[in-house]
């Protein structure tokens, strides 16, 4: 054993202990943050337009601060963007995390001294619980390599501005920086394709251990290097034994994974997003990520099924309840109050809270009253293609309202395949039925004959990659979404597969 590893195996040792400190006083850790975030917040122009100094509990909070998103927020955060001082949080961000609006084009997400530190604590952490459940250090020696965006960074207004995973960049810990791949010049290649060759290019030779980055760009990476080489990624890097992820939920791609590995490899799970880190996971054979409760965020939760009422209730962590769908709703040291991240996430555990991301509250299909949602098309196709043994490359989901020859509605999934099923008309029915056990509004709208079954369009391969490409957003930290209620995703599709 090497004295790195050795070192990494006394420090997780260390970090678990702290998290078992905050983690079995949840409620606790919550209120600390609570009343840092308010006390700290309570001079800025943010703070005193929501009464700060008066508020002396969580009912105070609610009262004063409306849960807020992104636009309903801008007004602040523009100033901030301006360069004034003390908006939303004291004195000025360190950067802004540029990422994609809809209705605003690009966002900017500040990120504070306070808070880009339980970045890097987090991802560290989610490392160092690994190796402290498993034993398994080793691959601290090996090459390690991130698949994410350039690090370069551009000036607004004396802030630094960039992309997240390219900020993060920034701060990887001295003693990782030898082992890191690709290089700073790669990292720079803006262009998706160009920069996945060049990244093969640099890794071939190396003994990678750790590959980290969202599944369908890491996907696209194990492909290109499967069809060079001629070899399963597994023999190409005997080493490479943990795959780290985040952003989409894994287990559509992981009958993919595993066989451009040729053999499994252990995973963990993150929840990063430029606004926070969340949860990572913690337990190998747990479903769910750990939620940080003493990171600098103070958590809200709507349920999802009342999110659009007026006067929804808003609960803390002590009222919340596994398997309910909840829409997350932050505060955190970068000055972002009550905001509504757009994510859903459902517990697993509350000893200690774990979760899983179920799919974002404007990702859905209701076009009939039907309110499917992200985890329940992704677990139908999880589901069916077990049964079929079939492999998924990609996929998502779209209404149609208006089929042609008076047909009923229906929901069309648009499915790229690994190899498309010998017998697709008895996978379509699989798919269907899976579809129905999860979501029984759509079974009683295909029992009422109000919709027909789902209908399957087979995309062509890389057919998904050449829609990302059309709308800009080839590679990085772009996903794709897994459903809309509307069929703008789908008319593009439907343009490339006639063309």
């Amino acid at each position: 054993m090497s004295i790195k590893s050795l070192a990494a195996r006394v420090f997780a040792a260390i970090i678990d202990k702290q998290t078992k400190k905050w983690s079995s006083k949840p409620i606790a850790a919550q209120e600390k943050v609570f009343k840092y975030l308010i006390g700290t917040a309570s001079s800025t122009a943010f703070g005193k337009a929501h009464s700060f100094n008066s508020i002396t509990s969580y009912k105070d909070f609610q009262e004063k601060v409306p849960v807020r998103d992104y636009e309903e927020l801008r007004p602040f955060i523009d100033r901030v963007v301006a360069g004034e001082t003390d908006i939303l949080w004291p004195g000025k961000p360190l950067y802004y995390a540029k990422t994609s609006g809809t209705t605003s084009g690009a966002k900017y997400i500040p990120i504070t001294k306070e808070s880009m530190p339980e970045h890097v604590k987090a991802a560290r952490n989610a490392i160092l619980s690994y190796i402290h459940e498993t034993g398994k250090a080793a691959f601290v020696d090996s090459k390690m390599i991130f698949l994410q965006g350039s690090p370069e960074m551009t000036d607004k207004n004396g802030v630094q501005l960039g992309r997240l995973s390219g900020i993060v960049a920034h701060y990887v810990p001295g003693y990782l920086q030898k082992n890191r791949l690709p290089s700073w010049e790669t990292n720079c290649i803006e262009d998706w394709e160009t920069k996945v060759e060049a990244v093969i290019d640099e890794t071939l030779p190396e003994k990678m251990g750790v590959i980290s980055g969202i599944p369908s760009w890491v996907q696209m990476y194990f492909e290109r290097i499967v069809k060079r080489t001629g070899k399963k990624v597994g023999e190409v890097f005997p080493d490479f034994s943990l795959f780290i992820y985040g952003g989409v939920n894994f287990e559509p791609y992981r009958p993919k994974f595993d066989q451009l590995i040729g053999r499994k490899v252990d995973s963990i799970e993150l929840f990063p997003a430029s606004e926070g880190f969340f949860a990572y996971q913690d337990k190998q054979d747990e479903k769910g990520m750990l939620l940080l409760l003493d990171a600098g965020i103070f958590y809200e939760f709507i349920p999802a099924d009342q999110f659009f009422e007026e006067n929804a209730p808003r609960l803390t962590i002590g009222d919340v309840k596994i398997g309910v769908n909840y829409v997350l709703i932050i505060s955190t040291t970068a000055g972002l109050w009550a905001y509504n991240l757009g994510d859903t996430i459902a517990f697993t555990s509350t000893s200690p809270y774990r979760v899983i991301v179920t799919g974002r509250i404007k990702h859905y299909i209701s076009a009939s009253g039907e309110h499917v949602i992200g985890k329940e098309v992704e677990q139908a196709m999880e589901d069916a293609a077990a049964i079929h043994n079939v492999i998924i490359n990609e996929f998502t989901v779209a209404p149609q309202l208006a089929p042609p020859q008076d047909e009923l509605p229906y929901h069309e999934w648009f499915i790229e395949f690994g190899a498309v099923p010998q017998n697709l008309q008895e996978f379509k029915e699989a798919l269907d039925l899976k579809m129905r056990a999860q979501n029984s509004y759509y079974d009683d709208l295909i029992v009422g004959k109000v919709l027909q079954p789902l209908i399957i369009t087979p995309v062509k391969e890389n057919g998904f990659k050449e829609y990302m490409k059309t709308i800009g957003k080839l590679g990085g930290q772009n996903k794709l979404p897994r459903l809309s209620n509307d069929r703008k995703i789908a008319q593009v599709l439907e343009r490339l597969l006639e063309s």
